[in-house]
């Protein structure tokens, strides 16, 4: 519908796997999943529900009829018991005992667990996905000397494998996080309305043993091996907190890189994919802007204040539960999850092209080497018999001087200036000997190998992890 209002989210920057891992029919369906789990369990375990009743509540899974319960909710302003009456309709035998003993977060929350775990199971194959692009280019580019920045000002070379790796370090970080949030994740259960399972202790005659069994039947259905201990209405929404700060964190660090990208093809040193009907301006037709690395750095940070919605909703929950939670966390939490698959899908379209300019590289570090390796050239020259203090006098005079005229529009003449200066004892073929930038990036290589060294385990699960989790 084009008169209406869409999602961009939706509408144009996140994958298809999450549309549909966040869409009506996979939250609904998830539902009816939960009832029939429910009745399963409680079939089993001895309440008066018939194996019949079961397989007629698992014969409609899917066949919703959305007409039906958009008419019910609008007479009765309930969404969940629209969706028991119209699930009543398409499995009249079994109408009487549908969410027997629950209450609405029985299905809302634990539908919700389940569609969060499978989002970020979905999302850490994505993540492994840039991160296995960012390696490989640290790699390639692990000798490739480059001058680094400190305050974003000239500082000591590095190489622009090194500086790959620590973006892909925070990326790493983020993966640790994401691990730790799916280990740490639990299921709600059929906790009743307060939390106090009294209207399963009524119906299993206050055996609660059948109560507990119950609970790790349906728990083990959906793969979750653990349960929250306790529990008001609703699971604690601190747990909610806990999703939206690995996604913002994944935003995080997704924007350092991209801002670094941005500022280096600023520089002319790194650029981001660009193809070649691609354009960069409706009036400058000679731009080759940053859009990629631009629209990641939108949404990281929509992604990031989206993030303290969680917080501000679980700092307010009251006693067992209030409703002031539900609006938000459909907005809030689901939109999170499109943002971070977005930014993650440009993360892999960056990292899968980016073109390095060795050229304009080497000539920035040409430019500044002089006065990165001054300190070497100042203990060559001691070397040589000469004073140190009065060597680095001479180097300080000088450097001012070259840096001076470099301000004027003029090329460095800093070892031009050296080798006239007597004092400093060096010719201009042994200063310029000594100009190798590889000479100054310290252990940025072998600090690359060993980064990958350790990464490459976890890299490995890309294939394995990258496949969505969705089950429709």
């Amino acid at each position: 519908m084009k008169d209406c209002y869409e999602s961009p989210l939706s509408s144009r920057y996140a994958s298809e796997e999450m549309l549909r891992l966040f869409s009506s029919d996979a939250r609904y369906q998830t539902w009816r999943k939960l009832w029939v789990a429910l009745a399963r369990a409680q079939h089993k375990l001895g309440l008066p529900i018939t194996q019949e009743q079961v397989d007629q509540l698992e014969a409609h899974l899917t066949d919703i009829d959305y007409e039906a319960v958009r008419l019910k909710e609008k007479e009765i302003r309930h969404d969940v018991m629209a969706h028991i009456h119209a699930y009543g309709l398409a499995a009249p035998d079994a109408k009487g005992i549908i969410h027997l003993g629950a209450t609405s977060c029985y299905v809302t929350d634990n539908a919700d667990l389940i569609l969060y775990r499978d989002g970020l199971r979905y999302l850490r194959g994505q993540l492994l996905a840039a991160m296995k692009n960012l390696a490989g280019f640290a790699r390639q580019y692990k000798d490739l000397p480059t001058l680094g920045y400190t305050h974003y000002q000239p500082a000591q070379l590095v190489t622009v494998g090194k500086r790959a790796t620590l973006w892909l370090q925070d990326l790493w970080l983020d993966l640790e996080e994401l691990d730790f949030v799916l280990d740490s994740m639990r299921f709600l259960g059929c906790r009743g309305t307060t939390g106090t399972e009294a209207s399963f202790l009524d119906l299993f005659e206050g055996d609660e043993g059948k109560i507990d069994q119950m609970n790790r039947m349906i728990a083990a259905e959906f793969g979750f091996e653990r349960i929250f201990p306790v529990s008001g209405q609703t699971y604690t929404r601190k747990f909610d907190s806990r999703i939206l700060n690995v996604l913002s964190a994944i935003a995080q660090s997704c924007y350092r890189f991209a801002n670094d990208m941005r500022l280096l093809q600023h520089d002319r040193q790194m650029e981001e994919p660009f193809e070649d009907k691609q354009v960069g301006s409706s009036a400058m037709a000679y731009k080759r802007n940053p859009m990629r690395s631009e629209r990641i750095c939108s949404l990281a940070r929509y992604l990031m204040a989206d993030a303290m919605n969680a917080p501000m909703t679980a700092s307010v929950q009251w006693m067992e539960r209030t409703l002031d939670d539900s609006a938000n966390r459909r907005i809030s939490l689901p939109e999170g999850f499109l943002c971070a698959d977005a930014i993650l899908r440009l993360m892999q379209n960056v990292t899968q092209g980016i073109r390095v300019n060795e050229k304009v590289i080497a000539k920035a570090v040409k430019e500044y080497l002089p006065f990165i390796a001054t300190e070497n050239l100042m203990m060559e020259a001691v070397k040589r018999g000469g004073d140190r203090q009065q060597l680095h006098e001479i180097i300080r005079t000088h450097s001012m001087a070259a840096t001076a005229r470099m301000k004027e529009g003029e090329s460095c003449d800093l070892l031009q200036r050296l080798a006239a200066d007597s004092s400093f004892g060096m010719t201009l073929e042994e200063l310029t000997a000594l100009m190798d930038g590889r000479r100054y990036t310290g252990r940025s290589s072998r600090q690359v190998e060993t980064f990958l060294a350790q990464l490459e385990p976890i890299l490995a699960q890309t294939q394995e992890q990258a496949a969505p989790a969705i089950n429709l």
